[in-house]
């Protein structure tokens, strides 16, 4: 069961939160989505509104559900679902219902899908995209390091529109 709660009593480290635990990055709907795994992202303030901004490369099955849809979902989890989280980040939807294979649920979160295995769900109204372009990136190291396949990120900014949390 989950409750909605407002953003302003939240409280955690975000770069342990995205960095070293994981979310899910999730769009679609009940019956058809897709969800990847990211470990990249951002939490904060823009155009007065607070956002999550999420990064998919463009071969990422995901990317054609964040295309789509009008909202997505940003969700994290605790360490008991790690290896659940690595399966999401290591496997396509295209070839593979990871759903069954992790024995996630997905439920409707405020227009949007993420997973009753969640303890924090971020629902985000999307408002940016574009993708990352090379000409832009200062540190070229980073295209040799990051991007040898040329395959640039996707931005996406999304409005945090409702935040929601696991009651235990």
């Amino acid at each position: 069961m989950f409750e909605e709660i407002k953003i302003k009593d939240l409280s955690f480290n975000v770069f342990d939160k995205i960095g070293k635990e994981w979310m899910l990055i999730t769009a679609g709907t009940v019956e058809k989505h897709n969800a990847m795994t990211a470990s990249w992202g951002n939490l904060g303030v823009l155009w007065h509104k607070p956002v999550a901004t999420v990064y998919v490369r463009p071969q990422r099955f995901t990317k054609t559900f964040l295309d789509k849809e009008d909202f997505f979902t940003i969700s994290f989890y605790d360490e008991s679902k790690k290896d659940a989280l690595l399966f999401y980040g290591q496997n396509s939807g295209k070839d593979i219902d990871k759903d069954s294979k992790t024995n996630f649920v997905a439920k409707s979160f405020d227009r949007s899908v993420a997973f009753e295995e969640a303890d924090l769900v971020f629902v985000c109204k999307k408002t940016f995209c574009d993708q990352m372009n090379p000409n832009k990136i200062l540190n070229k190291t980073i295209i040799k390091d990051i991007y040898e396949n040329n395959d640039f990120h996707y931005i996406y900014i999304g409005e945090i529109v409702a935040v929601f949390k696991k009651v235990k």
